[in-house]
């Protein structure tokens, strides 16, 4: 598997104040904000971080869950590889219409990994 980038994702209740605490005290810059997640990027190499809205109807403790992101090349044949060597895959591999193939793997331990891979957005 050949790994892009990380992104450590926090699902958070008050997006806004997270992304000033990243931004004004840690150095962040912002690469996108939405009213449901902002990614944030540091020059240095440092993991990105994507901070994420709690949707109000996801019970608080599922929301806490630990996410940890990779962009990667191939996804589509890393998901076969993954499935066939019995990989938990929580979310099967879907495209997403602004950009990217998405899986979702959870570890033994509860810990989200989310595989991406970025592509055209449809009809670009």
């Amino acid at each position: 598997m050949n790994i892009v980038t990380s992104t450590v994702v926090f699902t958070v209740d008050d997006l806004a104040g997270s992304r000033r605490f990243f931004t004004t005290h840690l150095g962040f810059g912002e690469v996108l904000d939405t009213p449901s997640f902002t990614w944030l990027s540091r020059a240095d190499g440092a993991a990105d971080i994507l901070l994420r809205q709690r949707d109000l109807e996801l019970p608080r403790e599922r929301a806490a869950q630990p996410v940890v992101a990779f962009a990667v090349t191939d996804l589509a044949k890393e998901s076969e590889r993954l499935q066939a060597e019995g990989a938990r895959i929580t979310t099967q591999l879907r495209r997403d219409a602004w950009g990217e193939w998405l899986m979702r793997l959870t570890d033994p331990n509860g810990i989200i990994v989310e595989l991406t891979e970025w592509i055209p957005p449809s009809g670009a």
